[in-house]
């Protein structure tokens, strides 16, 4: 098991790594210091950008890369600045160019749905794609996900393997300070991978450790909510730095501007993201005086700031059109408590605390600014306009959440990790953990799309590495000290398996108690949950603190049905796959 390489970190960018090393022959290895992958990836909800995609061409989009490239740049830029960081321009033309062969390749090899196509803050053409089922992070890093736990499962391991709950602790180094592997801690053991490595742990959005980056880089922030699991704390950042890799743009931190408030739990520091794309099909934003105050489709720091500069409660409204063209994600929102659905414009306006006529007057300026194009915030698309008061909404209260981190470590155009004397041999990188591809300013659907197209470069690039490495030691005639010591390792410790897609049947088996509601419903605490999902009755107690969708997500449903919302995020098939066969207790009598 030498000669493979590591992949620290299970989310889109990890996973696209990893196909792409499996792609040129090599084995590979993935580590995830959570108990299941997919990471922030899982939680994206706008889509993934793509120019010159399949879907663009039928659809008869007349976008291209170096106009997508030039989009990138100037966004980049960021609020109160005029050009890019120089380190950006390179970067973007990778991403651009890679673009769209990389949604092509999503589809294809994955098969995957992504025939939907919007256009977001930023962009001067649609070329964000999405499905017409599920948030598209999910989908996308689920497909991957699926396909290497295939790949594991049919090779026995030999080819690919996947160890979870494995946290990385430090990267090994020879004595020219190559990467020549990774110690790691599992159930409190330490142990030891070989091989070149590639980082793609995420960024530092929820870091609030003691050596925390977001303290360190952006204390201003530090109160604000975020959108980020509690897995973002910059390890990769931090292990890469210790040996000798430079950091970029680690001030440039993204507020997203659409954070969904629960009114339960308006102080709750974790919040939903409202999708981007809820705007790209006609959203609008009104303060707390029922007044718009921004283009609703001008860039992230822009909105957040026009948001800081006006008086909230601010809300995010869909009028019927708008409503229908996303509804997926308005039935999930609802779902959840974090949107409403109005039948009436008075409807809204008694949530806005506005009277019926001031709200009228709203809708009637935003109408005539899509009638004669000309928007006093500069708005120059009007998708699903009109907005009328007999017509259904949904509303939602919206705030600026910390969302991305720009900022991260250095790479080249390879996805090399780079360090004062140029790059570090062994080490790639791809996903949030690097920086310098966005500038000051992401736009939106650009994270999916980077995980991809630099996972892909860093897989291909760590690929060629490990050739490289290969053909020199043939050469010498002899074996490296990292081979000589990773075969005797592998003697002595076997390959570990994830067992996480092992788990038996626990959807068909498990227990034949018939409960009835009354009896399901006492059980709605965190020490003492049980959720109905077709029919059946589950304890996931224990799962509870494993869920990679965190604790409420399921909490929301703790003693009650939670079918309808439950099929609309998953498979059919993850009930299977991911719980212990002792998890089903029962079914609901009656």
């Amino acid at each position: 098991m030498a000669e493979q390489v590591i992949v620290i970190g299970g989310g889109l960018a990890g996973l696209s790594a990893a196909h792409t090393v499996l792609e040129h022959g090599a084995r590979v290895v993935l580590l995830d210091k959570c108990s299941f992958l997919g990471g922030n990836s899982t939680k994206a909800t706008s889509g993934i950008n793509g120019a010159l995609t399949r879907t663009q061409a039928r659809l008869n989009i007349p976008d291209s890369a170096d106009k997508f490239e030039d989009d990138i740049i100037k966004g980049a830029a960021g609020v109160g600045h005029t050009e890019a960081p120089a380190h950006t321009i390179p970067l973007a033309k990778v991403l651009a160019q890679g673009s769209g062969s990389s949604v092509d390749w999503l589809c294809e090899k994955f098969k995957l749905d992504l025939s939907l196509v919007a256009q977001l803050g930023g962009h001067s053409y649609p070329r964000t794609h999405r499905g017409k089922e599920r948030f598209p992070g999910f989908t996308i890093t689920y497909a991957l996900m699926e396909g290497l736990e295939k790949v594991m499962e049919d090779s026995n391991g030999e080819t690919a393997r996947i160890i979870t709950k494995a946290e990385a602790k430090r990267l090994l180094t020879d004595g020219s300070g190559t990467v020549i592997g990774v110690e790691y801690e599992k159930d409190g053991v330490l142990n030891q991978e070989y091989g070149p490595v590639v980082i793609a742990t995420g960024g530092f959005g929820a870091d609030y450790k003691p050596d925390s980056l977001l303290k360190k880089y952006r204390p201003d922030l530090q109160a604000l909510p975020t959108t980020n699991g509690d897995h973002c704390t910059g390890d990769g950042i931090k292990m890469a730095m210790a040996v000798g890799a430079d950091t970029i743009d680690m001030t440039s931190v993204q507020v997203h501007p659409t954070g969904l408030v629960n009114p339960a739990e308006p102080d709750s520091k974790v919040k939903f993201l409202a999708a981007e794309a809820l705007r790209g099909v006609g959203g609008i934003l009104l303060d707390a005086n029922g007044n718009r105050f921004a283009d609703e489709l001008g860039r992230r720091d822009y909105v957040s700031g026009e948001m800081n500069r006006n008086k909230g409660p601010f809300r995010l409204i869909l009028n019927g059109k708008a409503s229908t063209e996303i509804e997926w994600h308005c039935k999930h929102y609802v779902g959840r408590g974090i949107m409403k659905r109005h039948d009436s414009g008075a409807e809204v306006a008694k949530e806005l605390g506005i009277s019926p006529q001031k709200l009228a007057d709203t809708f009637a300026k935003y109408n005539e600014a899509a009638r004669t194009k000309n928007c006093p915030f500069g708005k120059k698309f009007f998708t699903n306009a009109p907005f009328e008061m007999n017509d259904f909404f949904h509303s939602a209260i919206v705030c600026t959440v910390v969302h991305y981190t720009m900022g991260g470590l250095a790479i080249n155009t390879d996805s090399q990790i780079v360090g004062p004397r140029g790059p570090i041999p062994g080490l790639f990188g791809a996903g949030e953990v690097v920086g310098g591809i966005h500038g000051r300013n992401r736009l939106g659907g650009n994270s999916l799309l980077d995980c991809v197209v630099f996972g892909r470069v860093a897989g291909s690039a760590v690929s060629r590495h490990l050739m490289s490495t290969a053909i020199r030691a043939l050469r010498s005639g002899q074996t490296t000290a990292m081979n000589r010591v990773a075969n005797l390792n592998d003697k002595i410790n076997p390959p570990a398996m994830s067992a996480a897609p092992a788990a038996a049947s626990a959807a068909s088996g498990g227990g034949s108690r018939a409960l009835t509601m009354d009896e399901i419903n006492k059980h709605n605490t965190e020490g003492d949950l049980w959720v109905i999902i077709e029919g059946n009755v589950y304890d996931l107690t224990k799962f509870l603190p494993d869920h990679p969708g965190g604790k409420k997500a399921i909490m929301l449903f703790a003693g009650k049905d939670a079918t309808e919302e439950f099929n609309m995020l998953h498979p059919p098939n993850v009930l299977k796959k991911y719980l212990s066969p002792d998890a089903k207790i029962g079914t609901v009598l009656g």
